[in-house]
């Protein structure tokens, strides 16, 4: 479930850039996990790709994107929803192994099953690849894990978007003209997921190096809407005297969650600065017509993720080239006004 992401830069197929990492882990799984290196297959590829949530819309597009890529390079790809359950990780970890795939892209629900995943698949002698979540060779948690410790990721770098997010933010709340002493921000965000705390971490950092005195209230969260609705309407309560809320967290499902509990709360949309991080759910708010209190939003497609994913397997299955140890698809700050031209899907 994660968080690096500045860029303004067009969503095309043609127009994902990777960002290459120069850490240990540019050798590829093999250099982190122990595992003898993968000899390049001969014949057709095969991908298993392993999703956490993968009926939300962001993890259906990236299934889309991996599936378009597959279909053009000819690789036999399956797709796998894990929901949120970490034990189904491993267990369709080694069914994929089973079923005699070539490379596993994994989204894993909790980063603790890590060294299991990662042990699991140096033992069946097959390639594996992160997408959006970073693992751990060894240990639970990747924030403690040493960067030559972390199995090679494709996604979003989580210091440019939650920068881009506390931006965006910091400029909605100095043109709403608000007081800092009635003003609160809700930092909404699973906090055991490493990408997250790197989004959250920026946000603030990028809201603070232009607004000062705002004080911040961290809510810990299961990265759903309801949880975070849950979670935030606890926090209104007990903030009786805040006039003005500022609404980031890891992703769309945080901000909206946190923006449905304060507007059940009284609170108007004007009196709500949200930006959410995704928009495949602010998107919805926008169709309606309605106000909300979702101010903007922070595109990540999942389609550019998952056709790179795909790509970065490929080559590595294919031809041998290293995977790098991260590499990053583009993103672009959207709103009411500009979130259909931005090509933004929404269901």
């Amino acid at each position: 479930m994660s968080p690096a992401r500045s860029r303004l830069l067009a969503f095309t197929s043609l127009g994902i850039t990777a960002a290459l990492g120069l850490t240990a882990c540019s050798t590829g799984q093999e250099s982190t996990s122990g595992a003898a290196p993968i000899a390049p297959v001969s014949g057709k590829v095969s991908i298993t790709y392993l999703q956490k949530q993968g009926d939300q819309e962001y993890f259906v597009g990236e299934a889309g994107g991996a599936k378009a890529k597959a279909a053009e390079l000819g690789v036999d790809l399956k797709v796998v929803n894990l929901g949120n359950d970490a034990n189904k990780t491993v267990s369709e970890v080694q069914a994929a192994i089973a079923q005699k795939s070539n490379g596993l892209i994994v989204v894993v629900p909790d980063p603790a099953v890590g060294p299991q995943v990662v042990q699991t698949a140096k033992d069946g002698k097959v390639a594996l690849l992160t997408s959006d979540d970073q693992i751990c060779t060894t240990g639970p948690a990747p924030a403690s894990c040493g960067k030559d410790q972390l199995v090679p990721r494709i996604g979003f770098s989580g210091e440019q978007m939650g920068g881009e997010v506390g931006k965006r933010a910091a400029e909605e709340y100095r043109k709403a003209g608000w007081n800092p002493a009635d003003t609160r921000i809700i930092s909404a965000w699973k906090q055991d997921v490493t990408v997250c705390g790197d989004r959250v971490k920026a946000a603030k950092a990028a809201f603070n190096s232009t607004v000062q005195g705002v004080q911040n209230i961290d809510v810990a969260t299961d990265n759903t809407p309801t949880g975070a609705q849950d979670k935030v309407a606890a926090t209104v309560t007990a903030n009786p005297g805040v006039k003005h809320w500022v609404v980031w967290g890891c992703n769309d499902e945080n901000v909206q969650g946190a923006v449905t509990a304060l507007q059940n709360a009284n609170v108007s949309p004007d009196d709500i600065d949200g930006v959410g991080l995704g928009a495949y759910l602010a998107c919805k708010d926008w169709k309606s017509g309605k106000p909300s209190g979702m101010k903007a939003a922070l595109f990540i497609n999942g389609k550019d993720v998952g056709a790179l994913a795909v790509q970065t397997m490929y080559d590595k299955l294919k031809n041998g080239k290293e995977m790098p140890a991260e590499a990053f698809a583009p993103t672009k700050m959207v709103d009411a006004a500009t979130w259909q031209t931005a090509g933004v899907s929404c269901g």
